[in-house]
């Protein structure tokens, strides 16, 4: 291996073939992330050469990494771009767009200096491009064509007019003739000379030089994160035609005919958590799941594929990536099916459907497990998997419940049922997700789930896809007793039936059946869909012309069995509206069904109502009247109070808000504990009151601190980020000490690996509750993205106490 800082000069004179191999990403830099910021740094070095004629001022540009080829006798030296791909074309590309400018402006020899470092000259290449760099991806075409374009470029009429490199050209040439002006004005002249010796001789890289019998992917995995990070498919890729090339295998036919991956669909960006992924690297990640049976951390996918091919798989990569490329076809037909508004989806099309409207992708590698080449697993049993699972996590949305622990019980299902008989398998996993027992990851049953979205805020408390999603399963429920097809998935309007607006055409009198209608507007019952909105008129409008609106509907069963429970002269009411909220539940629970005798128990019940207790709760057991009022601690906000609704909303200053910690932040202007800040007239804290509806007694100075606040806010603390012990004690209302002398021996505390001391280390007293785990706590926060420098966190990627608060709704 030979590594030099190297001028552009130095890496591009020779005659050569520099090839972007057929396996590598496309072009991918931007104006606004690369290209632009390049042109400053030429920018500044040129000017500062114009002041100072003797001045040498230089740009460092990162790393390259070059593999020699073998060359037939008398061939051009070609060398394989293993990293830097795209800082070198896009440093050709600026070389290219200089040069023509220089040469439309008559500044024929600096043009020339530039060419020599991007063209080979006539007499080494006697045929076809003379290009020194040369793309055998899917950017040959447009790179081709601008680089060998003749003079001058109307970058517009190109074939290629939309690709990156085109338009990075266009950048470029239209920058460097801005800077320079107008030929003949004063400057002129030394702005080209100084514009070419920078790009010439002021840009540096250290280039890494190969020979071809080294090994070039650990150079390759070192600087993958120069420039635009490389993704997990990416790294992936490389890897996998490294090993190709190893195997003997013809790489360009391999790419061609077995790696699908370059393309739109899956280069797509998707949110995966908090972090934005590709669609192929996600795929991967779940795939490995499908394959290994155990959660990897979508930061890990590279490093998982990598000890999965090399030490578990028992198959040459050439007999993997077939497979892989079998599977990544049909996950891309499921998920473009699911897409397609007015098809009729299979189970396993309709479930990839239900998880992008809520906004999960958990059970993806369920599907991909089940659909393994080689499992032959009968459509019956699939379905009937799906089913389950899509239950287990359908009902636990409808519940509100975390899904933060969901996705280590898909990896526990396919690692302790990869063995099962196909016959075998939908009642095996049926029993794995009923005895699933801790409230983290039960399956709810159908008393629990008719209990709370009896009176569920459903419209205020679901997202929009996730409710339409659950609107159209009703609807389609009710097309399947009349063998009616699958109700279209056009994303049609939500509509209340009793107007959000009620009070101008729908008045009751009293206060007390003011808050009693208020409480029904947003519930299940009340909601309805539409093939195309209502007017604001009609919508909030008398029953009457309401009632003859969604007759226009009535292609919708949702509507047409609506009315028909209305007997005309009839009002819409609170007594409808229950009845169908009833109704809808009914065919919510046959939709998404569970094992019969299922009640859906679980052993941490405390746990559970810590997680669950909201304020309607306290008012349905009568531990909370609705209409009282509740008054802030003490402070500057004493004066201020807030009206417990019907619904266990409360109302501050006329505005509404859903959690007590919601209307304390409106009324203190910052993050604050809800059920610490509100009290009642007679001194009682809403915490107090949610006590005795848990079966605790009130946390005082002589019963202990409650904890169940920092449980809340350690299940939420997100991968990649950590916080301090100080943080946390200040969101909870405590110090310090206290606070981690419980984490060290509390059951209930989650992810405590990510509390470190004040100055972002590890506390030197830290131990995980399960005695045989001896895990470095730094190593694995770095594995999940927190990088230490020196025994220290990054500090980018600390949580303050305002930003624990705010997990958890506070």
């Amino acid at each position: 291996m030979d590594t030099h800082v190297r001028t552009p000069q130095e890496i591009f004179l020779m005659p050569q073939h520099l090839v972007v191999p057929p396996f590598q990403r496309p072009y991918v830099w931007d104006k606004d992330e690369q290209w632009a910021p390049l042109w400053q740094d030429v920018r500044r070095l040129a000017d500062a050469r114009i002041r100072d004629v003797f001045a040498s001022p230089t740009h460092f540009l990162g790393a390259v990494v070059i593999q020699a080829l073998e060359a037939p006798a008398g061939a051009l030296q070609a060398s394989n771009i293993i990293d830097g791909q795209q800082r070198l074309t896009t440093l050709q590309l600026l070389m290219d767009a200089a040069a023509a400018v220089l040469e439309e402006a008559g500044a024929d020899a600096l043009a020339s200096q530039l060419d020599v470092l991007t063209h080979n000259q006539a007499m080494y290449v006697p045929t076809g491009t003379r290009l020194k760099l040369r793309h055998s991806n899917r950017d040959r075409d447009a790179f081709e064509e601008v680089m060998d374009a003749e003079q001058p470029i109307v970058h517009a009429q190109l074939r290629h007019a939309g690709s990156l490199v085109t338009r990075a050209h266009d950048f470029f040439a239209g920058s460097v003739a801005q800077w320079l002006g107008d030929p003949g004005a004063d400057g002129f002249d030394a702005r080209c000379t100084a514009l070419v010796e920078v790009l010439t001789r002021g840009l540096q890289l250290v280039a890494i030089n190969l020979a071809n019998h080294e090994n070039s992917q650990e150079i390759f995995e070192t600087l993958n994160a120069r420039g635009t990070p490389l993704t997990a498919a990416d790294l992936i890729k490389n890897f996998v035609f490294q090993r190709l090339e190893s195997e003997g295998v013809d790489t360009k036919r391999a790419y061609a005919e077995d790696w699908p991956f370059d393309t739109g669909f899956w280069e797509t960006e998707l949110s995966a958590g908090r972090y934005p992924i590709s669609r192929s690297s996600l795929f991967f990640n779940q795939w490995l799941i499908s394959r290994v049976g155990e959660e990897v951390s979508p930061k890990a996918t590279f490093t998982r594929f990598k000890h999965y091919v090399e030490r578990e798989s028992g198959q040459k990569v050439r007999e993997l990536l077939p497979v892989i490329k079998q599977q990544a076809e049909l996950y891309q037909a499921w998920t473009v099916a699911s897409e397609d508004a007015d098809r009729q989806l299979s189970p396993v099309e309709m479930s990839v459907y239900r998880m992008r409207a809520s906004e999960v992708e958990v059970l993806k590698p369920i599907l991909l497990w089940l659909h393994e080449p080689g499992r032959a697993v009968p459509r019956e049993v699939v379905d009937d998997v799906v089913a389950a699972a899509e239950s287990w996590l359908v009902r636990r949305q409808l519940l509100r419940l975390t899904g933060s622990d969901l996705g280590r019980i898909v990896a526990d299902v396919i690692h302790s049922h990869a063995d099962a008989a196909a016959p075998e398998l939908g009642a095996r996993v049926r029993t794995h997700l009923a005895l699933l027992k801790s409230t983290s990851t039960y399956w709810p049953g159908d008393a629990e789930v008719r209990r709370e979205l009896r009176t569920e805020q459903a419209y205020r408390r679901f997202k929009r896809g996730r409710l339409r999603m659950a609107l159209e399963a009703v609807e389609n429920a009710h097309r399947a007793g009349t063998n009616q097809p699958q109700v279209p998935r056009r994303g049609y309007p939500i509509e209340h039936v009793l107007p959000q607006k009620w009070s101008d055409h729908w008045p009751v009198a009293g206060p007390e059946a003011e808050q009693t209608r208020a409480a029904h507007v947003h519930r299940l019952g009340n909601l309805t869909l539409l093939t195309s909105s209502l007017n604001s008129r009609v919508s909030n409008g008398p029953w009457a012309a309401k009632r003859k609106a969604l007759l226009h509907n009535d292609t919708l069963l949702l509507n047409s069995r609506l009315l028909a429970a209305v007997a005309p002269g009839d009002d819409w009411d609170e007594a409808a509206i229950d009845e169908r909220t009833q109704r809808m539940v009914d065919a919510i629970l046959a939709v998404w069904p569970v094992p019969e005798g299922h009640e859906g128990t679980v052993d941490d019940p405390q746990a559970k109502a810590q997680d669950w207790v909201m304020l309607k709760h306290l008012v349905d057991a009568g531990l909370l009247e609705a209409g009282a009022v509740l008054v802030p601690r003490s402070g500057q906000w004493q004066e201020r109070t807030a009206t417990i609704g019907a619904d266990g909303s409360l109302v501050v200053d006329g505005k509404t808000f859903e959690t007590p910690s919601g209307a304390g932040k409106y009324v203190k202007g910052g993050h604050t504990n809800g059920w610490t800040f509100w009290r009642l007239e007679d001194g009682r804290k809403l915490q107090d009151v949610r006590s005795a509806f848990t079966g605790e007694e009130p946390r005082t100075a002589a019963t202990g601190f409650d904890w169940s606040v920092l449980h809340s806010i350690l299940e939420a603390l997100p991968e990649g980020h950590w916080t301090t012990y100080g943080s946390l004690g200040d969101a909870v209302g405590t110090s310090p000490q206290p606070l981690g002398n419980h984490v060290q021996t509390c059951l209930q505390c989650a992810n405590a690996h990510r509390v470190l001391r004040g100055a972002g280390r590890v506390a030197p007293g830290f131990a995980w509750t399960d005695p045989e785990d001896h895990r470095d706590p730094a190593e694995v926060l770095a594995g999940e993205g927190v990088a230490f420098v020196e025994g220290r966190a990054d500090p980018t990627r600390q949580l303050t106490s305002d930003a624990l608060v705010a997990l958890i709704g506070g």
